[in-house]
Parts: structure tokens; sequence; C-alpha cells
């Protein structure tokens, strides 16, 4: 394939969006004298936001360049990466197709999977655990179809997620990401070391029970861990698993920045800041980045408990 046609998929698969650091100015901020600041990928596109777009813009590429029509892909019922996938197929010319862990159900989150033309086949939870066996048994025919992991996660969603710090208008002494599978850490990691950002160290924070896992799985993606701090405590119960105090903070933060964070991924990763800079985690002057990695329709599983 020439230069010319593999530019030409590129620039056919790029979105023109738009995620400013946004400076958050809070009491306890000012006291703690740091700056923070947000880097707001959730406004990149209303459902392809975040770290969504970015795990998923060099898979897109890759199937182009491989006449591959169809994405094959997997989540749970209430997953953002399904209805990212989803919207993306349909903005960029490509069938979706969806596992859809445990049983079947119908949500908003699907009904606009659906919408999107995404065909959806709800697998057992049992099944779902071997999911590379459940695209063979379905698609092992058709050369035309990519697997897409759940959330994304592989080297090509690292380096979409590794781009980001080469977007960032000044340096940061510290930079939080909250973590799934890894993928987006990962990509943050890389781009630090491609930058030479030595004085900066990565924090994550786990949103599933037992978040040590991210660090291997990091590992496997081959990226460098040695500006890694992972913080464990913050996953109130486990994946989706929340908490009156979690609830609270984030009507408090959401009322008070403008922001919208929901219970699944940005919740977590904003009050456990929180509570670092509370226990005094931070030096004076440090500048510190957020990413929010969008995925705001997790808020419409749980808004019931904001009534």
């Amino acid at each position: 394939m020439d230069k010319e046609h593999k530019l030409n998929i590129i620039i056919q698969l790029t979105l023109d969006f738009y995620s400013p650091e946004q400076e958050l100015f809070l009491p306890l901020f000012k006291e703690k004298q740091i700056r923070v600041f947000v880097k707001r990928d959730d406004l990149i596109h209303p459902f392809i936001s975040g770290n969504k777009w970015r795990k998923l813009k060099y898979a897109l590429i890759s199937a182009k360049r491989n006449a591959q029509d169809t994405l094959v892909t997997f989540g749970g019922a209430w997953s953002n990466h399904l209805l990212a996938t989803a919207c993306a197929g349909a903005t960029f010319g490509f069938k979706t197709f969806g596992f859809v862990r445990g049983d079947n159900v119908s949500n908003p989150v699907l009904a606009m999977c659906k919408l999107y033309g995404m065909q959806l086949e709800f697998v057992s939870r049992t099944d779902y655990k071997h999911k590379e066996n459940l695209y063979l048994q379905r698609f092992a025919h058709s050369s035309n179809t990519l697997f897409i992991d759940e959330g994304g996660y592989g080297p090509e969603g690292m380096k979409g997620c590794s781009e980001i710090i080469a977007e960032l208008k000044q340096d940061y002494n510290h930079i939080f990401c909250a973590a799934g599978t890894g993928t987006t850490l990962a990509g943050l990691s890389k781009g630090i070391a491609d930058h030479q950002w030595g004085n900066t160290t990565l924090h994550g924070i786990p949103v599933l029970k037992g978040g040590d896992f991210i660090e291997e799985e990091m590992k496997n993606l081959m990226a460098p861990i040695n500006q890694l701090t992972l913080h464990t405590a913050y996953h109130f119960g486990g994946y989706a698993k929340t908490s009156p105090e979690l609830f609270l903070f984030i009507r408090e933060f959401v009322s008070k920045t403008g922001i919208m964070i929901e219970p699944v991924y940005t919740g977590k990763l904003f009050y456990a800041f929180q509570d670092l800079v509370k226990k005094n985690t931070f030096l004076a002057d440090e500048k510190i980045l957020i990413l929010h990695t969008g995925g705001l329709t997790g808020f419409l599983g749980m808004y019931e408990q904001f009534l």
C-alpha cells in the first residue's frame, strides 16, 4: 500500500476533537498550594469519548488497511466500550458485533448500541471468560472481521493513549488516571518515557478489587512501570461497586466544578485524588493532571442513586 493511500486512511479515521487542560480552583487545592488540571477527554465526542476513542483509533485504521469491514468486541450490559465501538462503526463505515456478558437484558446503553447498528449476542459469564474462543466459534471463517478485546485492551489501544502526552501544553509532576484493563495507563507510561519526563509520577486508580494485576497487564504490553504508582484502596468493593460516601462526593464535585463524573471510573478517580490531597501526598507548587476518561453513560445505570 503506498504512503498516500495510508495517509488518506488515517485522515478518514481522525476525529477533529477538543480536549483542553482545564484548571480546577477548589479551596482544598489552594490550601495545599498545588495546581490541579483536568485533561478533558470527555469532550472528545458524546459517545466515542475519552480513552474510548484513543483505544479504538489504531484498531480502526488497521481494519481499513486490511479491508476488514466488521468490528467484533466485548463488554458488559452497561459497557461504554460497546457503545463507543458501535458509534465509531457507524461513523467510519464499519459493521459492528458485540458479545455481551450475562443475561439478555435491555437498557439505554444497549438500545443506543442497536440504534448505531451493532448486532448483540448475550453469552454466559463462563463463556465470556474465553473471548477468543467465542470469536473463533462465531467468526473463524470470516476474514473480514477484526477482533477488538474488551475495553480496547492491546498494543494498538496503548499506542492511541500514548498520544495524550504529546498533546499536553505543559509538563506535570503527577498524572492521574482510572484503570480498568491497564491499557490507558500503559499508553500514558509509554508517552511519558518517549518524552523523557523523568520527574513525572504516573498514578493509577484501579476500579476493580485486587487492582495490583494492572501492573502485570502493563508489563504484558511492554509498558515501562518504573514511574508508576498504583493506589488500590479506592475500588469501593469492586467493579461498579459503590457506597453512599462515593455518591455524596460525586454530587459535591459536579455541583462545584460543572464537570460531570460517574460512579464506575471517574468518580473513584477524583475521590481518590481528593483523599490523597488531604493526606498531604503532594508538595507545594506541584502541578498535577487528572485524565478524565469519559464514559459518562455509566451514570445511567445508577442515576436513581442521585435522586
